[in-house]
């Protein structure tokens, strides 16, 4: 009887739905990401539920991890607690050897349940991704060594207790993950055990530094910019003070983004130079055929789109991710137009390895759209929100965002968008009386999504609707 297959879990950190050559950026350069397009299905539409916080990726892995709603997780993702099963621990359970990698922002527990095996261990948000604080993996589960390190040491001499047992300087965290997790494949290749690895990168997110080479593939003056390009924000948003948005100078200058964008691209470019070593040692392995690929990042980001940098909004930049699939069972060089949340995943490799997914999980499994012959619908519609002061809904055509900042007195914006027409949701429609009935219509549905995902369960769950 042959083993179930294998998992290959890839994250990327802060890596928006439109940086793929293959899907129709013609600026970036992904050959090994656009060779995983040829192998697999693609959920053009798959999205975050959205965030709880600035920090996105700690909720979003969270929910990864979980396959739990943003309004059901702990200390906003923060912790995943024992109650909660990752995805990993289910798959430990049920015979894996389950490894993890990279970037873990959801609780030292609940990584040290989850996995068997791992290395450079990034228990954090953000690093200089030169000199990377790792832990080793600990089959105790401890994870409490720590080692000083001055921050600024030409201002300051006072230590910093960093939680980490090394750093390695000079080793880019793309390649130095790369490494680890190439070394870990090798190893558990071939034997009784299938294999589930997690591997979490640190790249795309700033500080957008890169191996020179990758920089110059790019040349700041050529960059398009995006058609939404604004140099100010529409609204009076309070997290307009977030550490991302600080990054250009604001009102926002053309130069600065284009340069902006094509650092952004470089590392792109460069993780999947990185991603091709590994998909490469995956074939040389022998495991390919009976290994799943998941392929994903946990969050959009801006970089200059309606004058924000960062990700905190819930425009199509914020909230769209790649999602690719491949592997046994699984349509080759297909396109899925589905409405997916990334929560969704866990249940869905449940599904395709046979397993019962825990009952704590929200997600709902998508496999049966993966062979490209069961139709391309799944959820008719999504609901997004950020943090306390964004919600809001999309069908197949039509996006309502709603921003409330401060109390019931406070600041109101509408933002009505025909995707259909205009997808890079510039024109607002809200304001016009043809579409008055349409915008109640859609509000009446964040009202409904609002119950059902059991909002007001959380600590300032009230706060969004005591604004209206």
């Amino acid at each position: 009887m042959s083993k179930q297959p294998n998992i290959l879990f890839i994250v990327t950190d802060d890596q928006r739905f439109d940086t793929i050559h293959a899907l129709g950026n013609r600026e970036i350069i992904t050959p090994n990401l656009d060779r995983l397009v040829g192998r697999g299905m693609t959920f053009t539409r798959a999205h975050i539920a959205g965030g709880t916080c600035g920090a996105v990726c700690m909720p979003s892995r969270a929910m990864i991890l979980s396959g739990r709603n943003p309004f059901h997780l702990e200390d906003l993702g923060g912790n995943i607690p024992a109650t909660h099963k990752t995805m990993p621990e289910t798959f430990k359970a049920n015979g894996y050897e389950t490894i993890g990698l990279g970037k873990w922002h959801n609780g030292c527990p609940a990584y040290a349940r989850s996995f068997t095996k791992g290395a450079k261990i990034f228990f954090g948000g953000m690093w200089d991704h030169w000199n990377v604080p790792t832990c080793r993996f600990d089959p105790t589960g401890q994870y409490d060594n720590t080692i000083n390190f001055v921050v600024d040491f030409y201002n300051d001499n006072h230590p910093q207790q960093q939680h980490c047992d090394e750093f390695s300087p000079g080793k880019h965290s793309s390649e130095l993950l790369t490494d680890a997790a190439i070394d870990l494949l090798q190893q558990n290749a071939g034997k009784e055990k299938p294999f589930f690895l997690y591997l979490a990168y640190l790249a795309p997110h700033d500080p957008r530094t890169m191996p020179d080479r990758f920089r110059q593939m790019y040349d700041p003056e050529k960059i398009t910019l995006p058609p939404n390009f604004q140099s100010v924000i529409d609204t009076n948003y309070p997290l307009m003070v977030h550490r991302d948005e600080h990054l250009a100078a604001y009102p926002r200058e053309e130069n600065e983004i284009r340069r902006h964008i094509a650092e952004y691209y470089a590392m792109i470019t460069h993780l999947d130079s990185e991603i091709g070593r590994l998909l490469d040692a995956l074939h040389e392995s022998g495991e390919e055929d009976n290994t799943i690929i998941v392929f994903t990042g946990d969050n959009g980001l801006a970089v200059g789109q309606h004058g924000w940098l960062g990700k905190e909004d819930i425009y199509e930049h914020g909230v769209r991710i790649p999602l690719i699939l491949a592997g046994p069972g699984i349509a080759q060089n297909a396109r899925n137009e589905a409405y997916v949340y990334l929560y969704d995943v866990f249940p869905t490799l449940c599904d395709l390895t046979g397993l019962i997914t825990p009952d704590s999980v929200d997600g709902r499994s998508f496999a049966q759209l993966l062979d490209g012959n069961h139709g391309q619908q799944f959820r008719d519609e999504l609901y997004l929100i950020f943090d306390q002061f964004v919600r809001g809904v999309k069908d197949d055509r039509y996006k309502l965002i709603e921003y409330r900042n401060g109390d019931g007195a406070g600041d109101k914006w509408t933002f009505l968008y025909d995707l259909k027409n205009d997808p890079w949701e510039i024109k607002n429609l809200a304001d016009d009386e043809n579409y008055l009935a349409l915008v109640d219509k859609m509000r009446q549905k964040i009202l409904t999504h609002r119950d059902e995902w059991d909002e007001q369960s959380h600590p300032w769950g009230k706060d969004f609707w005591n604004r209206f």
